[in-house]
C-alpha cells in the first residue's frame, strides 16, 4: 500500500482511501474500465467521488480515456513513464466485439502524424475491432 501512497503523491495526488482502492482496482484490470464497472465494485461509495477520482487520475495523467465507438467513456492506468502527451505515449487499443472489453496495446505505438500548417492535434485515438483471443478460441 505504501508504494502506491508514494506513487500518487508523486503525482501530486493527495493518497485518500478511495483513490487507494480504486487505483488498487484499476492494477488490477487487464481490460480497460468504465465509471459503471467502477461504481459496481464500490456500491457503497458516493458516485461523486468515484467520478471526481477518475478526473483527478486523468488530469494527473495516472489513467488515460479510450473512446472505443460504444459511447461508453472507459478507462485504463497508463504505463510507467507515459505522460499521455500526444506526440509520444499514443498506443493502439482493441475493443472486441463480441465481450465488449477493450485492451491497450502499449506496444504498438501510433505513427507520429504529419498535420498541415495551421492544424493543431489536441487528441488521437485508434481502436482496432474484432474478436479478441478468448472470443475468438485462441
Amino acid at each position: 500500500m505504501k508504494e502506491i501512497e508514494k506513487f500518487l503523491e508523486e503525482k501530486q495526488v493527495r493518497p485518500t482511501a478511495m483513490r487507494i482502492l480504486i487505483f488498487r482496482f484499476l492494477a488490477k484490470k487487464k481490460v480497460a474500465v468504465t465509471l459503471a464497472d467502477i461504481e459496481l465494485v464500490f456500491d457503497k461509495s458516493d458516485r461523486t467521488t468515484l467520478y471526481r477520482t477518475i478526473k483527478t487520475f486523468e488530469e494527473k495523467g495516472i489513467v488515460h480515456q479510450i473512446d472505443d465507438g460504444t459511447g461508453v467513456a472507459k478507462y485504463a492506468l497508463c504505463e510507467a513513464g507515459c505522460n499521455c502527451e500526444i506526440d509520444s505515449d499514443l498506443h493502439l487499443h482493441f475493443h472486441c466485439n463480441n465481450c465488449n472489453e477493450t485492451q491497450c496495446l502499449t506496444e504498438n505505438k501510433i505513427p507520429e502524424i504529419n498535420l498541415p500548417p495551421g492544424f493543431t492535434a489536441t487528441d488521437a485515438n485508434l481502436v482496432v475491432k474484432g474478436l479478441c483471443n478468448k472470443c475468438n478460441g485462441s
